[in-house]
């Protein structure tokens, strides 16, 4: 059963779908199961990983890591996305040779979640 918002992966092409709507089907790609993508949230390699938010303007800055994180052509920061307590998701796809960050025209108290995910060690979520 995928539920709304749930982010799966195929493990065979790479595809990575995000659930608009829930339903009780099983995602499949490449005629086997897809791999439900866990939220990382804990600090390790987080350093690199999880989102972190700065005030900018009338918005928010979100920067991947402490650290920041590599965007290399084979590890990078493929999408930064921030949910908001009325249900409106902000979503920045990014590619390899850019800045693993995105500007959001969002106050922080409006928001209830923010996740980035890595083509190589999956989503994370702050």
């Amino acid at each position: 059963m995928a539920k709304k918002l749930e982010i799966y992966k195929c493990l065979k092409c790479g595809n990575v779908v995000e659930v608009l709507v829930g339903g009780d089907g099983e995602m499949v790609c490449c005629g086997d199961p897809m791999k439900l993508l866990d939220e990382k949230n804990k600090e390790g390699a987080g350093e690199k990983h999880l989102p972190v938010i700065e005030k900018q303007g009338t918005g928010i800055l979100v920067k991947v890591g402490s650290v920041p994180h590599p965007m290399d052509a084979d590890h990078w920061i493929q999408l930064i996305e921030v949910i908001r307590k009325d249900g409106k998701i902000g979503r920045q796809d990014l590619n390899p040779g850019g800045k693993p960050e995105a500007y959001f025209n969002i106050k922080p108290e409006e928001i209830t979640q923010v996740r980035a995910l890595c083509n190589k060690h999956g989503l994370w979520s702050k």
